[in-house]
């Protein structure tokens, strides 16, 4: 019997951006690589802003999920959140790439992290600790 019926959010995983991330991964153009990701990030005043990746076949020009949403949050005029979920279809909870963690940082060092597989299997991190010892320019983040 198959059902329609929208999946859960895990344990623990904040359900409202859970569900946001999870029509963010199914947004995801990945043409490409077939790797779908997306995010949903929570700004410090409880908007909630998705992000998916979007590939190009000039690979250098695609953009991870989140990159989308942070991009998506600055130009809303937001520059900090508080946590966020980002959902991949991998067989273990993946997490943001280098260049990914990079600009996560610049935004909100302390932020919690919830990596979430389809499967509904969770990684729980903060930012920080996915990049220590960050490259900073300054010491204060994203005026």
């Amino acid at each position: 019997m198959t059902t329609d019926a929208e999946p859960t959010a895990p344990a623990g995983v904040p359900a409202d951006l859970y569900a946001a991330a999870l029509d963010a991964f199914r947004n995801a153009y990945a043409p490409y690589s077939g790797f779908h990701v997306g995010v949903a990030l929570r700004a410090e005043d409880g908007r909630i802003v998705p992000g998916a990746n979007v590939e190009n076949a000039s690979y250098g020009l695609s953009r991870c999920a989140e990159q989308s949403a942070v991009q998506a949050l600055a130009t809303a005029g937001l520059r900090r959140f508080d946590e966020a979920v980002v959902v991949t279809d991998a067989s273990t909870p993946a997490s943001p790439c280098g260049a990914c963690r990079q600009i996560l940082m610049e935004f909100a060092p302390a932020a919690r992290l919830f990596l979430v597989n389809l499967e509904g299997a969770v990684r729980e991190t903060t930012v920080e600790s996915l990049l220590p010892m960050a490259f900073r320019l300054r010491s204060d983040t994203a005026d």
